[in-house]
């Protein structure tokens, strides 16, 4: 059975309205053009692809804390999307547990964009995710990782680490950012995304220098905490990305049907409990 066939959800897409809803004043990026993304264009594409369910995650570019077209999605949804929030550390329990009524998962760390300083007080939300049985969402890259463990082990909060880790190509498979997050998959601590390749390989797609990293990402998650994401629509990419051929490539990173149904569609329903709203 082609990936095309393959039952499928998306773990990993934005959504973008400026002109419905506007841009924050202060937002770190604004993206523009073939980088808007909209609900209705999001369902062409995933009626395009055989898409089911999806994950779409804030984007701090345009809109950071401001999470209305997020929850606009959702809320048309109606159990069919789940979302991952941005919110202000010092966010209350009572606003957290009504985030996730509205079908809100989890909460992303963004280090790339940050730094880690703005994470490193964040204990009381970890907290707070935990008791709601909800994600932190970890995007580093290089050695980042190693700045959040005392925080992050420190926690019993669920883990779930964005594009492959995005480790420092050039430094090989020991770097000890990705062997911190390899560790984390072997023992059974959080799930880890197979997307962004263009966020860290220095070739164009297929990215085969990046396919090392996914087979280590595979043998330590093992199929069962790992998931697949588009990253559509694709903000700041350094060349044209297209969906399909993204398909394309993790039926070649993945060969084997089981493992990719796995994937695709098994693990992500377990985890984001879709059949439980869907």
């Amino acid at each position: 059975m082609s990936v095309f066939d393959d039952p499928k959800i998306d773990c990993h897409c934005h959504l973008l309205n400026p002109s419905r809803f506007p841009y924050a004043a202060d937002a770190p990026y604004r993206p523009e053009g073939a980088e808007i993304a909209t609900a209705e264009q999001m369902n062409h594409v995933f009626a395009a692809y055989g898409i089911g369910h999806a994950v779409i995650v804030q984007p701090n570019s345009g809109y950071s804390e401001d999470n209305s077209c997020l929850l606009s999605a959702l809320d048309a949804g109606a159990g069919r999307f789940k979302g991952v929030a941005v919110v202000a550390p010092d966010i209350s329990l009572d606003r957290l547990a009504a985030l996730k009524a509205r079908h809100i998962v989890g909460i992303a760390f963004n280090l790339p964009l940050y730094g880690p300083r703005p994470y490193l007080e964040t204990r009381r939300l970890l907290e707070m995710l935990a008791e709601l049985d909800m994600f932190l969402q970890i995007q580093v890259r290089d050695d980042q990782l190693l700045t959040l463990t005392p925080l992050i082990e420190a926690s019993p909060v669920r883990l779930l680490f964005d594009h492959c880790g995005r480790p420092a190509i050039d430094k090989g498979l020991e770097q000890s950012g990705f062997q911190k997050l390899l560790s984390y998959g072997r023992s059974g601590r959080g799930a880890v995304k197979l997307s962004g390749f263009s966020k860290f390989s220095a070739q164009a797609h297929p990215y085969e220098d990046a396919s090392p990293y996914v087979e280590a990402l595979l043998e330590a998650f093992t199929p069962l905490n790992c998931l697949w994401g588009s990253d559509w629509p694709f903000l700041r990419a350094p060349a044209r990305i297209d969906y399909g051929p993204l398909l394309k490539l993790a039926e070649t990173q993945i060969p084997d049907a089981s493992a990719r149904r796995q994937i695709f569609w098994d693990t992500p329903m377990r985890l984001f409990r879709f059949g439980d709203q869907s």
